[in-house]
C-alpha cells in the first residue's frame, strides 16, 4: 500500500485489512492509541476464549483438565512459529518470560562453546537484556562486549564485523530496537556471526507480530520475544523461545524441571532433557494467559504478514508525513521500511507532553530520556485515526509552546 496524499477516508477505504478493526474490544470514545509497542489491544474473542478455559476446562474437568494441558507449551509454540516466525514445527515453545527465556538460551551458547566467553550485544538494546546478558558471561568467567549503536539509527554492521574474534560465542541483539524501531538484516547479522564461529540470539519481543521474521529462511540460530505487544495476548503473558532444530540437541538448558524432563510424568530423581524442543522447558506454564495467545494469533493468520506489514509501512509513513514540520524531531529511520511498527520522535519535553496527550485523548510511550514512541497497531489502527492523533498532537505542542 503507498500511501498518497492526505485523504485518510480514502486511505481507510482502500485499507484492505479495515474489517479486522471490528476483531477487537473497541476504545474508550475518542481515543487514539498509538502504544501497542507496550501492550497490544485486547482481541474480541479474548474473553470467550480464557472464560471456556476457566469454566469448561478447570470448572467442570477439574484436575483432570491438566491432561489438556501438559503440551500447550509446545502446540501453541507451534501456532507462534507458523504465524508469526516463519519457523518449523517442533522449534518453538512458550512459556516463562522473555528475560528468563534469553538467560537459558545464552548460558546454553556459552556452555556449548567452553573456549569462548565473550557476548556481544549493542548499548542501545533492551536495559534486561544487557543486565542478562552481562550476568550469563559473569557467571562464565567471560565479558559482554557492548558496541556502541546509533541511538536513531541502529547498529552499523561494520562495527560487528571488526567487534568479532575467536573469543566470541555469542552476538545478541533486538531485530527491531525498542527505542528507535530500526530494523536490522536477520541474514546478514547471521552470516557475520557465523563467519566468526558465533551463534546468534535474537530478541523479537517488538518485531513478532510486526514483521515478517523467517526464522528458517534467514538461517536464525536462536531466538525469544514476548506475546503481549504485535501478539495481542495480554498483559504478563508468557514469552516464546525458539531454537534451531538442529541445535536441540547440542544446547542445554540451565534451569532443569520436570516440563524439560524426558519422561515429565515418571517422577524421577536424576534429570534427562527431552531431545525435542521441550528441553527448553522448565515448570508449570500460566495456563490462562497461554491460552489467550491464540486469540491474537487467529486474526494476525488471517491478516497475513506481509498485508499486515504493508498496511504499517503506510501508516508510520502516513504519520510522519502529518507530523512535518513541527517541533518534534524524527529520531527513528527516516524511511519506513527500515524500522518496525513504531516511529519515534526526540523532544526535549517529552516527559511532559506524555500526560498531555494522553488527556487529550491521544496515547503514546515516552521513551527516557526525551523521545515519544508512536506504534499505530496496523490491525486495529485506522488512517482517519492517525490523522486525529496527528492535529491533537499539533494542538499540544501548540498550546505546549505558549
Amino acid at each position: 500500500m503507498t500511501v498518497v496524499g492526505n485523504d485518510a477516508g480514502l486511505l481507510d477505504a482502500a485499507d484492505p485489512l479495515a474489517h479486522l478493526r471490528e476483531r477487537f474490544h473497541p476504545t474508550p470514545g475518542g481515543t487514539v492509541h498509538l502504544n501497542g509497542g507496550s501492550l497490544g489491544r485486547l482481541p474480541a474473542a479474548t474473553a470467550a476464549l480464557v472464560d471456556d478455559v476457566v469454566r469448561e476446562q478447570w470448572g467442570d474437568g477439574l484436575a483432570e483438565a491438566r491432561t489438556l494441558w501438559f503440551d500447550l507449551c509446545e502446540r501453541m509454540g507451534d501456532r507462534v512459529a507458523e504465524v508469526a516466525l516463519g519457523a518449523g514445527p517442533g522449534e518453538v515453545v512458550v512459556g516463562d518470560c522473555t528475560s528468563v527465556n534469553l538467560y537459558k538460551l545464552a548460558a546454553a551458547a556459552l556452555d556449548a562453546a567452553p573456549e569462548r566467553r565473550t557476548i556481544i550485544t549493542d548499548d542501545d538494546n533492551f536495559p534486561t537484556d544487557q543486565y542478562v546478558l552481562a550476568g550469563v558471561a559473569a557467571e562464565r568467567g567471560g565479558a559482554l562486549r557492548r558496541l556502541h549503536a546509533d541511538p536513531d539509527q541502529g547498529l552499523d554492521l561494520d562495527l560487528l564485523r571488526e567487534a568479532l574474534d575467536d573469543s566470541v560465542a555469542l552476538v545478541s541483539l533486538s531485530l527491531v530496537s525498542c527505542r528507535s524501531g530500526a530494523l536490522l538484516d536477520v541474514a546478514e547479522v547471521q552470516r557475520i556471526a557465523h563467519a566468526a564461529g558465533a551463534l546468534v540470539l535474537w530478541d523479537l519481543s517488538h518485531a513478532a507480530g510486526a514483521v515478517p521474521v523467517d526464522l528458517a529462511a534467514n538461517g536464525a540460530d536462536l531466538a525469544v520475544g514476548s506475546t503481549y505487544k504485535h501478539l495481542f495476548a495480554g498483559p504478563g503473558a508468557p514469552a516464546f523461545l525458539y531454537v534451531r532444530r538442529d541445535l536441540h540437541s547440542v544446547l542445554s538448558q540451565p534451569i532443569h524441571g520436570w516440563y524439560g524432563h524426558r519422561e515429565q510424568l515418571a517422577m524421577r530423581g536424576d534429570y534427562d532433557p527431552d531431545p525435542t524442543i521441550r528441553r527448553f522447558l522448565t515448570g508449570s506454564p500460566p495456563v490462562l494467559s497461554l491460552m489467550a495467545t491464540g486469540a491474537g494469533l487467529d486474526v494476525i493468520a488471517e491478516a497475513g504478514l506481509p498485508a499486515l506489514r504493508a498496511k504499517s509501512i503506510a501508516l508510520t509513513g502516513y504519520l510522519q508525513e502529518l507530523l512535518e514540520p513541527t517541533e518534534l524531531r524524527l529520531a527513528s529511520p527516516a524511511d519506513p521500511a527500515r524500522r518496525g511498527a513504531h516511529v519515534t520522535y526526540e523532544h526535549p519535553r517529552a516527559a511532559e507532553l506524555v500526560p498531555l496527550l494522553a488527556r487529550n485523548g491521544v496515547f503514546v510511550d515516552h521513551s527516557v530520556p526525551n523521545r515519544l514512541r508512536l506504534t499505530p497497531a496496523p490491525l486495529s489502527t485506522r488512517f482517519t485515526d492517525v490523522a486525529e492523533a496527528a492535529g491533537r498532537i499539533r494542538e499540544v505542542l501548540g498550546g505546549s509552546s505558549s
